[in-house]
């Protein structure tokens, strides 16, 4: 199966739509997604990417209904990762002596995941395929999101191979982004760069402005997953300049955990001290322990502060709590403000733990924190509230 996109450019991927989790169990796909691959059949015949490799015979059959695979001339592998390479070992039994492009990085990646020495080309940015009347030209784009990623740029159609860049886990029928719900679609852009792309925000940065200078029009932007960027197609590559830059919105994010209900409790009535404090705020709450960590992820990207909550457990933390803070340091925001409060019973830890995990993760820590013993009483209820006024103003 086939889909013309532009030109003598066609997807010939997979649509996962029952995927629900990804790299692992690490990512959350509620809406599946795709694996993108795209076959150019100028004079000269190229193959970008191909799919995961549970779909590899199926991808191949597929391929070879849509042409003869001698016929492919070159295949370009613009990212190593399996879920576009994992097709490449039954493609390349099939046509083991095709050469196969991608960036010195990618010859290590793709010899390390499947030990084969088939005909690799490395290629640097600037470099040039000939299609005939068309170029591919190769841009390297290290660390977007692996050190062997790049894109390719197809001259006279115009368009951008971007592999996972401006990509979204997002199944759809609708291959196009102007075909497909928008609210639906920029949830999951904005989900996937929060969870994957906000480390190198500042090589994202670095990147866009480099292909900008270039001064290539681009007409459609293919990406390796969810829809293709046809309408507008800058609109993305603008929101990512956004979104690589210290990203924050008039958000509240308020994380907790809890064991008898105190924390949330006390949850609840900071959030209120907030609302009273600026109505105009978002405040949002997520028991941590019963929400997906993507999602929560994706609000604390969106944040200007985060509260962290948990009662004191053995002279630590709830264990939800402290996993989604270890995801949260890894991810290396920035510009970004936070406090902590939680209950306790006798020792009482919490909250001066909860503080060194946030400022270990970049957050400038405004206030030393909150702590109530056990459930919280009226009293403490009032300074929940006084506790969520005062760091209002300190956000």
């Amino acid at each position: 199966m086939a889909f013309k996109i532009k030109g003598n450019v066609s997807w010939v991927g997979k649509i996962d739509w029952e995927l629900r989790k990804f790299h692992g169990d690490e990512y959350s796909t509620h809406r599946g997604s795709t694996y993108n691959s795209y076959l150019i059949e100028e004079e000269k015949i190229a193959l970008i990417d191909t799919v995961w490799l549970p779909f590899a015979k199926e991808y191949v059959a597929n391929l070879e209904a849509v042409l003869d695979l001698e016929k492919i001339d070159y295949v370009i592998a613009n990212h190593g990762e399996t879920d576009h390479s994992g097709a490449l070992p039954e493609l390349m039994r099939r046509i083991p002596d095709k050469p196969i492009y991608c960036t010195a990085n990618g010859v290590k990646s793709l010899k390390g995941h499947y030990h084969q020495d088939w005909d690799f080309r490395p290629v640097k940015t600037g470099d040039r395929l000939s299609l005939g009347s068309k170029e591919l030209i190769f841009i390297e784009a290290p660390m977007l999101h692996w050190p062997d990623t790049m894109f390719c740029y197809l001259t006279g159609d115009n368009v951008l191979f971007s592999n996972d860049a401006f990509g979204q886990h997002y199944a759809s029928e609708f291959i196009f982004n102007d075909l497909v719900d928008q609210n639906e679609l920029m949830a999951e852009c904005i989900k996937y760069y929060a969870n994957i792309l906000t480390p190198f925000s500042v090589m994202v940065d670095r990147k866009i402005k480099e292909v900008l200078s270039l001064g290539l029009p681009v007409d459609v932007i293919c990406t390796s997953h969810g829809v293709i960027w046809r309408k507008d197609p800058l609109r993305i590559v603008e929101q990512y300049l956004k979104w690589a830059n210290d990203y924050q919105e008039n958000q509240i994010t308020i994380l907790y955990d809890t064991m008898w209900n105190g924390t949330r409790i006390m949850a609840e009535h900071v959030a209120r001290g907030i609302r009273l404090a600026d109505p105009l705020v978002n405040v949002k709450l997520y028991n941590v322990a019963r929400t997906d960590k993507n999602d929560v992820i994706s609000e604390v990207f969106k944040s200007k502060a985060v509260l962290a909550g948990s009662p004191t457990i053995n002279r630590g933390i709830l264990t939800a709590v402290a996993g989604i803070l270890e995801e949260i340091s890894g991810l290396k925001f920035k510009g970004k403000k936070a406090a902590a409060f939680g209950c306790y019973g006798w020792s009482g830890e919490s909250v001066k733990i909860l503080n060194q995990r946030l400022q270990e993760a970049g957050f400038q820590i405004v206030d030393e924190g909150l702590r109530c013993f056990w459930n919280p009483d009226e009293e403490a209820i009032k300074a929940c509230e006084e506790f969520g006024l005062k760091v209002a103003g300190l956000f």
